[in-house]
């Protein structure tokens, strides 16, 4: 009994080994067999003719039932599943993407908005054929290669014989089993143009175009490649102070989606809007109307920043070929799929001349046939083997011209032919035909012999085609890049207990600071001399005693902190200006030299660089002979936070007062616009504007004859049809030209803007009036040329000086009739030289990093012979200085 025992617990467990080697061997071959084949037939498109297999099966399908009539989409599901091993609805998905593209499938009924995101009708309601390009570029029978499909019953394309870069044109998207692929869509007449380039031997570039539109930058596309990334943002306009309009959307969004970003960051306080209004139809429409004295450009800024406005893509370029998944950039599968058209091109004409060599062949045969009689030698004949010997030797004196033997089915065709077509046969006619082949065979040997420009004519005839409505919708442009603090809406109050030396949100009962955002960064300096920038948060200690917090400002240069300390226990004072531009956050800094005990006496926060005069009181000791005295702060050099700064007095102080407010110190802010991304800036990019100070304004006229002025700030958006962009200089007139809809007449007018803060129209109310010319120098010319009538000579063209023709009127004056005659076109000249008047610039400053350790001499505001200790203080402020005393 044990010894059975023993035997069956043996077997048992050779058999749970078995089994479970078995399962294993099943789970790689399984799992890899899955693998393979969600890759090869159902997610990555194939780099011979751009198809996925349900794609290719479609369009076989359809031109099954091909018949120049429309058919119901179920019908061609139900057509296509005798190919697809999938159900109706995964077919059904893929024939809306594929009719949503507009390119190979002319669709009728509602087949979904990809604007909307609304999705197509149900298939027994919605219609497809095949277009007149898929059906010219797609199929070619004759060149195909064939399969048998899934269930051995029909036949299907292994490829189809693509003659043109459809997966650039459509794009393709699919996620397989460990890789995935994200081909983006490329203009159809930008592909067209780019294959001929190749085909000539030249190079070319390559970037997407989505049927969105939208605004995209390709710095970094990378041709499409893994690594590669591309920004896209919807098209914001401001239709007034307090309307902006969305017209195109950033691709893989929709109206409702983007919709719902807007919302969500305007309940998370990051934009404030009043309401949306989404009015799209055909094109996009979505209206966002904000609340009163909130800034527009700033809010287009923040709508990029925090919402699907803006959204990033990042292309992945991976095909099939050879039953492999194959990684490549967009200039290479055009390269490919180019010398695979010019392939197939040749396939197609060595076929074709193969059939015209073969028709030439056969005419010659029964033109023979009739015109030498030789149907009469087979009257005699009475056995088949006997009708075709005699037929072979009745052509044999006749054939020696011909390109190939003569073959027994060519005899056994001669045969068919009816009595009715011998007795009609007209030898002229015949050889007509006969010469007409021997045409196309040497038209199509031409081609073939030269096959790239046979190549090249047939992509040109594509886009002469079905080109036009296909230009570029996507606007290509470089985005400036957007700092999410500097736009987001201020949405919570920043609170401060200095002596505990807590800052944050929640501190509800302490003293106000000022309202921030929850991403701001914010700035602490305390009364040791230490500083620290640290992230908003409902709660911080940062250290006691904080003289000054604020909201900060990455890469701020202008505002300058004005700072005077005491060097230890009964060390010196220093004085000493700086700003603070790039910070490691939650790192306290120390400001002073670094001893300890080291106390800040007085200290001030400057937005605009002010240097205030402050009066030094040293407390009374020994045989001080000075003991009280001013320090300008414009005296002392900005330069780095680390700098020890120059000696105020080696005595002790007792207090330091403010005697005055400064004014800047700064030169006037130099400001480039920058006409790649139609915006201002400070970093030496486009063309520079001019020097500005606080007061100081921009002048913008658009080509609607709008003029504003306003102060200049680097978050701007500018209209797409300015026209003038300058520094405004209010006593500099303006000069316009235009036309006057309701007189049909040239006006001349000339002006000055009165209303700064105001936006007019120079031009009158009628529909049909226009801006000609519009000049912003001191003394305009200007040429009319007049249009020529007919048997006179032209008028001479006249030069008009501007300045003489009209003296300066108000903004909303017609003007003067520039004159009667009719213009041909008004041309600028030469302005006559002016030159303006020297303006006294303030007291400048440059912003220097380097320490500066020059000692104020006695009897300036410097330091006196002797002084003091000074007083322990409290802190205070006073017109918006902080101080201690």
């Amino acid at each position: 009994m044990e010894e059975n025992g023993s035997v069956n617990e043996s077997h048992q467990e050779d058999e749970q080994q078995e089994a479970l080697t078995r399962v294993t061997g099943m789970y790689k071959d399984w799992f890899l067999d899955y693998a393979s084949y969600v890759i090869l037939e159902r997610a990555v498109p194939a780099i011979e003719d751009g198809f996925k297999p349900v794609q290719r099966r479609i369009m076989h399908a359809m031109k099954e039932m091909d018949d120049g009539r429309y058919n119901k989409v179920a019908n061609v599901v139900g057509q296509t599943m005798q190919y697809h091993p999938h159900g109706d609805a995964s077919i059904a998905d893929a024939m809306v993407q594929m009719g949503q593209k507009d390119l190979l499938i002319d669709t009728q009924g509602n087949w979904g908005n990809i604007l909307t995101g609304d999705g197509a009708a149900a298939s027994r309601y919605i219609e497809a054929r095949l277009s007149k390009f898929a059906l010219e570029v797609v199929f070619s029978p004759k060149i195909t290669d064939w399969q048998l499909s899934y269930d051995g019953r029909k036949k299907e394309p292994v490829h189809l014989p693509v003659k043109f870069p459809l997966l650039l044109a459509q794009g393709a998207e699919g996620i397989a089993v460990g890789l995935s692929t994200k081909i983006l869509p490329h203009n159809f007449n930008e592909l067209i143009d780019a294959s001929i380039k190749h085909l000539k031997g030249q190079r070319f570039k390559l970037y997407p175009d989505f049927p969105t539109g939208g605004i995209i930058d390709i710095a970094n596309y990378n041709d499409g490649e893994r690594g590669g990334r591309i920004r896209v943002r919807a098209r914001i306009s401001q239709l007034d102070k307090n309307t902006l309009v969305i017209n195109e959307i950033p691709f893989g969004t929709n109206t409702s989606s983007l919709i719902d970003s807007i919302l969500k960051a305007n309940e998370k306080g990051k934009i404030k809007i009043k309401k949306i209004e989404d009015n799209t139809a055909a094109e996009v429409e979505i209206l966002v109307h904000l609340p009163g004295g909130i800034s527009p450009d700033k809010t287009i800024d923040a709508l990029y920043a925090f919402t699907a406005c803006e959204s990033s893509l990042a292309p992945l370029g991976c095909v099939i070929e050879d039953n492999k998944p194959l990684f490549l950039g967009v200039s290479e599968m055009l390269t490919r799929s180019t010398d695979h058209t010019v392939d197939l091109l040749k396939a197609e004409l060595e076929i074709q001349l193969g059939e015209l060599e073969e028709q030439w062949h056969f005419s010659s045969l029964e033109r023979i046939f009739i015109e030498k009689r030789v149907y009469r030698e087979i009257e005699e004949e009475e056995t088949w083997e006997g009708v075709i010997q005699a037929i072979d030797k009745g052509l044999k004196p006749h054939i020696g011209h011909l390109k190939r033997a003569v073959t027994e089915e060519d005899i056994i065709r001669l045969t068919e032919i009816r009595i009715k077509r011998i007795s009609r046969f007209d030898l002229e006619k015949a050889q007509q035909y006969i010469e007409s082949l021997e045409d196309k065979i040497r038209e199509t040997r031409h081609h073939l012999e030269n096959l790239v420009a046979y190549a090249i004519a047939y992509f040109q005839e594509l886009k002469q085609k079905y080109g036009k409505g296909r230009e570029r919708k996507s606007e290509i442009r470089v985005f400036d890049e957007i700092e999410a603090t500097k736009v987001v809406i201020r949405n919570t109050k920043l609170y401060v207990n200095r002596e505990e030396g807590f800052v944050g949100t929640a501190l509800r009962k302490d003293e106000y600071v000022t309202d921030c955002s929850d991403i701001d960064d914010i700035i602490v300096f305390t009364a040791a001399g230490e500083m620290m920038v640290t992230k908003v948060d409902s709660k911080i200690f940062v250290g006691k005693n904080i003289i000054h917090v604020a909201v900060f400002r990455k890469k701020d240069k202008r505002t300058i902190y004005n700072m005077v300390y005491k060097d230890g226990r009964g060390g010196a004072s220093y004085v000493k200006r700086f700003n603070v531009t790039a910070i490691t956050r939650d790192k306290m800094y120390d400001l002073t030299a670094g001893k300890p005990n080291s106390e800040v006496l007085y200290f001030s926060a400057n937005p605009n660089g002010e240097a205030e005069i402050v009066t030094v009181n040293l407390r009374q000791k020994g045989n001080i002979k000075k003991l009280k005295w001013d320090l300008d702060f414009a005296d002392v050099a900005i330069k780095a936070r680390t700098a020890k700064g120059n000696i105020v007095t080696k005595y002790a102080v007792k207090r330091i007062e403010l005697k005055e407010k400064g004014l800047s110190t700064l030169k006037p802010r130099k400001i480039w616009f920058d006409d790649t991304v139609q915006r201002l800036n400070v970093d030496e990019r486009g063309e520079l504007l001019g020097e500005f100070t606080s007061e100081d304004r921009l002048l913008t006229i658009n080509q609607k004859g709008v003029v504003r002025t306003m102060i200049p700030e680097l978050s701007m958006h500018f209209d797409d049809d300015m026209i003038v962009l300058e520094k405004w200089k209010p006593l500099k007139p303006i000069t316009a030209i235009y036309w006057e809809g309701e007189k049909e007449l040239f006006y001349v007018k000339r002006f000055l803007i009165e209303n700064p803060d105001r936006e007019e129209n120079i031009l009158t109310s009628h529909p049909k009036s226009y801006l000609e010319k519009i000049f912003t120098d001191y003394r305009p010319m200007a040429e009319v040329v007049f249009a020529k009538k007919r048997g006179v000579d032209r008028k001479p063209n006249l030069e008009v000086n501007l300045e003489e023709f009209i003296s300066v009127k108000g903004i909303t004056a017609m003007g003067n009739q520039l004159t009667r005659e009719k213009v041909l076109e008004i041309n600028s000249l030469e302005p006559l030289p002016f030159e303006e008047p020297e303006k006294k610039d303030a007291r400048d400053m440059e912003v220097v990093d380097q320490e500066d350790i020059t000692v104020a001499g006695p009897g300036t505001q410097g330091s006196p012979e002797k002084g003091e200790e000074p007083p322990t203080g409290e802190a205070g402020e006073e017109n918006g200085q902080t101080r201690l005393f």
